[in-house]
């Protein structure tokens, strides 16, 4: 009886696991049967969604594969995200997110997700490289100039930001973080009204987007002294970056990537990463995204994972180190 018990036990493992196996290929091979959410944390019309509209009408115009945007706004994008972290990992509930992800954990507390644990990373589809700019006027020719008046003078300067532990925030906090020099942060409500005072002169500093920045460049109002990427921008390569005046280890950039929920089998994230990385690569989403300042990347799941990791890591200690407080 022991002896029968063994090879009934012997075949029904096998079976088990062969059954299983069954089931998720199934799973994947019918993949997607109906249309796919992506949910958009920031609102209707933001850079994320307009972005995710081109790639989603690439992928049906080439494969007839359906996506539908749906956003769900509140508390800095937490709301959209937690939504994804908590959906069933079944591939039809993605997230389109922005760098804004790797912030959020040192701004906002309790947070109900988990960067690491609660989301499975799919693909950085491309990013935004930042400029930091000084009135025209200004004595400051390069970051060395800059950084000498700063260190020289601690506090001195006025840094305009669009907001605190905003993406125009902390790239600044960065810098000084980096180089042990201190200025005054000064916050707007509108990039316009932070540009008119960079003009003006009632700040001396900013980082901003080369679609914002751009025009006053070519009016001759503003200057651009670098740009945050490890490498220079095609956009105005021209223009040198942090790391090649002097600040290593400065490589900065806002960008927008596609996530699923924890636990989604890989066969589908990987089906999702070939979607997308076909729809990054057609010719004409790159010329539009790129005429707007945006540099084409497409990733394996898991570079996007290490980026989400130590970006992670680095906002908490710059935020630490500023003493920016955590929100409730």
């Amino acid at each position: 009886m022991k002896m029968l018990a063994k090879q009934m036990l012997s075949l029904v493992v096998p079976m088990t696991l062969m059954s299983s196996a069954v089931l998720a290929q199934g799973t994947a091979d019918t993949y997607p049967s109906k249309p796919i959410t992506i949910i958009s944390p920031f609102g209707s019309g933001g850079s994320v969604e307009i972005e995710f509209r081109l790639y989603m009408q690439s992928i049906f115009d080439s494969t007839g594969k359906r996506f539908i945007i749906d956003s769900k706004v509140g508390g800095g994008g937490t709301v959209g995200i937690g939504y994804v972290a908590k959906s069933a990992p079944d591939g039809y509930t993605l997230l389109g997110c922005s760098s804004s992800l790797t912030i959020a954990p040192s701004i906002y507390s309790n947070l109900p997700y988990d960067n690491g644990r609660d989301l499975s990373p799919v693909s950085l589809l491309s990013k935004k490289v930042y400029v930091l700019v000084v009135n025209a006027a200004s004595p400051f020719r390069n970051v060395s100039d800059y950084l000498g008046y700063a260190r020289a003078h601690p506090g001195e300067l006025n840094f305009g930001t669009a907001g605190l532990g905003g993406a125009t925030h902390l790239p600044g906090e960065l810098l000084h973080y980096l180089t042990n020099t201190k200025v005054t942060f000064v916050h707007y409500k509108t990039p316009p009204q932070r540009v008119q005072d960079l003009i003006a002169g009632r700040i001396q500093a900013a980082i901003g987007t080369f679609s914002l920045i751009m025009p006053q460049l070519k009016a001759g109002k503003l200057r651009a002294i670098a740009v945050t990427s490890s490498d220079r921008d095609p956009v105005a390569p021209d223009i040198a970056s942090m790391e090649e005046q002097g600040v290593p280890g400065y490589d900065l950039s806002e960008w927008t990537g596609l996530i699923a929920p924890a636990r989604t089998p890989v066969a589908i994230i990987n089906q999702l990463n070939a979607l997308f990385l076909n729809a990054v690569k057609n010719p004409d989403i790159a010329k539009k995204l790129e005429s707007e300042g945006n540099i084409m990347v497409g990733s394996t799941p898991e570079y996007f994972r290490q980026r989400i990791a130590t970006e992670t890591e680095r906002w908490r200690k710059v935020i630490t180190a500023a003493g920016i407080k955590p929100e409730l």
